[in-house]
């Protein structure tokens, strides 16, 4: 018994458990790194209703605030609107910066650019205001975030996209601050005017995943500008 049991006094064979215990935490660590960095546990975004949108309240930003139904932001000429994550976020600033660019072709269009934060703190919406070009509006029940609010927490620090992101807004010169909520992820929605509906639905899936500019100006264009009775006269 005691010779079959010796192979325990062996130094080697400790070192072999070790490297076992190592080898299979790196290799579980490992897969864990590459199925975080796939889409398979990621929030599906469920897809928002014309009615649930146009039912959305927003306050404006001023002391005296006024609250109305979000529909009218879009009733007759149609939007763009961005559902900003966080205004203090250099990944959100850098949409905010590239959905301006737009700005002239929309006016062109005779399309408005919105967005709405969930939040109004500090000087967030004021700091913000330089990279977006439009009107901003606050949906504190965070609405436009829904109907089913998807968080990102921990997962996007392992991201390789998340990274690269970090990379493109940081080389593009942007910053920001850590202020306020920024784990609900955001989106930006295009609306064509009266029942035309949602043309273009673009729903972050981590952050500084950006909608497609072109995507974006393919969707205004689709756009049909109510005209009253009056006016068809």
């Amino acid at each position: 018994m005691v010779a079959e049991m010796s192979f325990l006094q062996d130094p080697s064979f400790f070192s072999m458990g070790m490297w076992s215990i190592g080898a299979g935490a790196v290799g579980v660590a490992a897969l864990a790194l590459l199925l975080a960095n796939t889409d398979m546990f990621l929030a599906k975004p469920q897809k928002a209703a014309l009615e649930y949108l146009e039912d959305i309240d927003l306050k404006t930003m001023e002391k005296d605030a006024v609250t109305f139904k979000a529909k009218a932001l879009w009733e007759k000429n149609g939007a763009v609107i961005m559902a900003v994550r966080r205004p203090g976020c250099f990944l959100c600033r850098e949409e905010a910066a590239d959905l301006s660019s737009l700005k002239p072709r929309l006016d062109e269009l005779g399309v408005p650019l919105y967005a709405v934060v969930k939040e109004h703190i500090k000087n967030e919406v004021k700091d913000f205001q330089p990279y977006f070009k439009g009107e901003i509006f606050l949906d504190e029940k965070k609405k436009f975030y829904g109907p089913q609010k998807r968080k990102m927490v921990f997962m996007g620090f392992v991201r390789l996209g998340v990274w690269q992101n970090f990379f493109r807004a940081w080389k593009g010169g942007f910053s920001g601050n850590l202020d306020g909520e920024g784990f609900i992820l955001g989106g930006v929605f295009v609306m064509g005017p009266g029942k035309q509906g949602i043309l273009l639905e673009h729903r972050e899936k981590e952050f500084g995943d950006k909608v497609n500019l072109t995507s974006v100006l393919e969707a205004a264009r689709k756009i049909r500008p109510q005209t009253s009775a009056s006016e068809k006269q």
